[in-house]
């Protein structure tokens, strides 16, 4: 019989204790379910999921089922999210089966609600419907111009599909995470591909950037601002603090001035229309000294038209 020194003792017990904290502690996921929507699910430490697995879950009062998208692991009590809901296991084959079966209802429900909107005249646009895998609820999702009274709707659709129907209004944002497609980047939308939540985008962050004010290039799919104009933002702020503004009169080193009319925040220059014969040149930052502002008493906003304030 071998011998156990006091400090292999004591290392195996701190050992079978971390073990049984790790078995105990929550690991959290992101799940999304087979109509697009995404939330947050917990599971038991001895249950740990992977990328890909499908998972059974409680909610309120039925079950659901969805696919887990994103692994967080465990999280700080700072950063776990208000609202989660309980793994109960993961998805048999059964489950997966009676996901198929409720995906294809989910399908005769969807074209049964758009009937009834088109019967009441109702000003909104359907976007997805789901069933839970018990069945007990059916969540439709649609986005409106504003509120919309669907009291009417909600009690003809539980009369006809006999569950709890639930109607859930969303914005033009969610509703591109929802629906997917590729950027001008040619990636995968960001909201579909890893944004967890939607951030203030601001006209102000597309200027910061010296980008081009036109709809077309700041707007992302959903036919608002660009999420992505958020990334950098801070770092353009940072590189524009060395550098003129547009409309400033400046002094390169061998004594040429003029006036700023455009700058690479990127690559550090700047390219000033000179007086004397009013060619333009380019110059380093470090090259050029600024003699007086061209933007004097100007608001930080008063040139953004209006019409890009609806972007936001």
């Amino acid at each position: 019989m071998d011998y156990i020194t006091p400090d292999k003792f004591l290392y195996n017990m701190r050992l079978s204790a971390q073990i049984e904290w790790l078995l105990t502690m929550d690991l959290f996921y992101t799940v999304r379910l087979d109509n697009g929507a995404t939330l947050i699910a917990s599971a038991a430490g001895d249950m740990e999921l992977r990328k890909g697995e499908w998972c059974v879950f409680r909610r309120d009062f039925y079950i659901d089922s969805g696919e887990v998208c994103i692994c967080h692991g465990e999280l700080s009590d700072d950063n776990k999210p208000r609202e989660t809901v309980t793994v109960i296991r993961r998805a048999e084959p059964a489950d997966i089966d009676t996901g198929r079966e409720n995906l294809e209802k989910a399908r005769g429900s969807f074209r049964m609600a758009v009937k009834q909107v088109e019967l009441l005249k109702l000003p909104m646009k359907l976007l997805n419907c789901h069933h839970s895998l018990d069945n007990k609820q059916v969540v439709i999702q649609f986005t409106a111009d504003g509120r919309v009274d669907f009291r009417e709707l909600v009690k003809e659709l539980s009369r006809i599909l006999g569950c709890r129907i639930e109607l859930r209004q969303i914005g033009v944002r969610d509703e591109a995470a929802i629906c997917g497609g590729i950027g001008i980047c040619g990636e995968e939308l960001c909201c579909r591909r890893f944004l967890k939540e939607f951030n203030s985008i601001n006209v102000r962050m597309a200027k910061d950037q010296d980008l081009s004010l036109t709809p077309g290039t700041i707007s992302g799919a959903c036919g608002r601002l660009k999420c992505c104009l958020k990334y950098e933002h801070e770092g353009y702020i940072e590189l524009e603090r060395s550098m003129p503004k547009r409309g400033d009169y400046c002094v390169s080193s061998d004594g040429k001035k003029g006036k700023v009319v455009d700058r690479n925040l990127l690559t550090g220059t700047v390219s000033l229309q000179l007086d004397v014969t009013g060619n333009i040149a380019t110059f380093s930052k470090t090259e050029i000294k600024v003699l007086s502002s061209g933007r004097k008493g100007s608001s930080r906003d008063n040139d953004i038209p209006p019409e890009l304030k609806n972007l936001e």
